[in-house]
């Protein structure tokens, strides 16, 4: 065992020794996590009551409709996840095997896994350094004659040059779906995140800015998309007899109880987004200024609504930082890993070729995390996560000399 591992393992038993004699005083500060009200409870216990019989996917149905409206689209289909909405955006726009899908390096797995499902090839192109988002540059350079559409993902509420995506995908005739899971409430030029492309998709998981707990939504402007989409989310059921599947389909519906939770988030979303948006300038106030440590990008012309607040910080492991946080009760996450380095992916001739060319990808992504941006959190608790975080980089840096 060298002396460099010996020394962390005996710093880190001694910082538990102090975690555990001083755990009751310490406060938890979440990642993430929704701001729920009693509007919400309502809403769900008039969905238990009601959501039957004659009431069946009456909130299912309101939910889409609104959500349409607020998003500024003709179509929506809410589904059980994000995941399974790009499934059927994939499916729905006829991509399989031999096409290619391009998808940003630094995104969830969950943005890529779907084109696997439909026996289509994931090609990893980077970000770019002034939005984090996918790199308009690099879309062009990894198009080939079997790229069939791009995945643009809105990172941690940021968004990236779309006029320049959707002009490249113009230009070489491919579909352009946009992932806005963690975008809901950003802009780019006065249009609503999700408003782009053949194709958008949100999340409702439990941790983003409105939250059904699990669930997803597509939208689209096609309504041959949309039936497409709506076949394929229930089975593959023909509308001519009941209970006559004429294609393999997927069950991946929405409840109406999470449809009706959905409605009161939406209802509630300029709130919402304010909050989000809050939390971030408290964030900045207590680190502008601070050398080596840069937030969230945004360009001009975009309004982030900050789903995940994110630091870069110069010469400082995010793994160790992790740790060292959580000793003070301090939960916070890594910047998404490369998906070209993810086990899962890894294998793939194309990932290889990510891992040679994603300089940006791999640079930010060995100094990032992401802090707590929960909506519970107020002023003070931003400030002592940002005092700690100053404490322990300042530590961390100290150690490093001394190495």
């Amino acid at each position: 065992m060298n002396m460099k591992l010996k020394k962390e393992m005996k710093r880190k038993r001694k910082a538990k020794e102090k975690f555990v004699s001083k755990k009751s005083n310490i406060k938890f500060i979440p990642i993430a996590g929704p701001w729920i009200t009693s509007y919400e409870v309502k809403k769900v216990c008039s969905a238990v009551k009601n959501a039957w019989y004659g009431g069946a996917y009456r909130y299912q149905k309101e939910f889409e409709e609104k959500f349409s409206k607020y998003i500024g689209r003709k179509y929506s289909l809410s589904t059980s996840s994000c995941t399974n909405a790009i499934h059927l955006a994939l499916l729905s726009l006829g991509i399989g095997p031999g096409d290619e899908v391009i998808v940003p390096d630094i995104t969830w797995v969950a943005t890529a896994e779907p084109v696997i499902y439909v026996g289509a090839t994931p090609i990893f192109a980077d970000i770019s350094p002034d939005t984090w988002c996918i790199s308009p540059e690099s879309v062009e350079e990894n198009i080939t004659p079997r790229t069939k559409a791009i995945i643009v993902v809105d990172l941690y509420g940021g968004m990236p040059d779309m006029d320049k995506i959707l002009n490249i995908a113009k230009k070489h005739g491919i579909f352009v779906i946009e992932d806005a899971a963690e975008a809901f409430g950003s802009e780019y030029k006065g249009k609503k995140a999700g408003s782009f492309g053949d194709i958008s998709v949100f999340s409702f998981h439990g941790t983003k800015t409105i939250t059904t707990g699990e669930g997803g939504m597509l939208l689209t402007d096609s309504e041959k998309i949309y039936e497409k989409a709506k076949k394929l989310r229930d089975h593959g059921k023909s509308k001519e007899k009941i209970f006559w599947c004429d294609e393999i389909g997927y069950k991946y519906m929405m409840s109406d109880l999470q449809a009706a939770l959905g409605i009161a988030q939406l209802e509630r979303a300029e709130k919402i987004i304010e909050k989000k948006i809050k939390i971030f300038r408290w964030y900045e106030e207590f680190l502008s200024g601070v050398d080596g440590i840069k937030l969230n990008p945004s360009l001009p012309y975009v309004k982030n609504s900050y789903w995940m607040v994110t630091a870069i910080i110069d010469g400082v492991d995010k793994e160790i930082l992790i740790e060292r946080l959580a000793e003070y009760g301090i939960a916070s996450r890594p910047f998404f890993y490369p998906l070209s380095s993810q086990p899962s992916f890894r294998d793939l001739p194309t990932a290889e070729i990510g891992r040679k060319k994603n300089r940006v990808s791999y640079q930010l992504s060995k100094f990032g995390i992401n802090l707590p941006s929960a909506l519970c959190l107020n002023k003070e608790d931003v400030k002592h996560v940002c005092q700690t975080l100053l404490n322990v980089v300042e530590d961390l840096r100290r150690e490093r000399k001394k190495i």
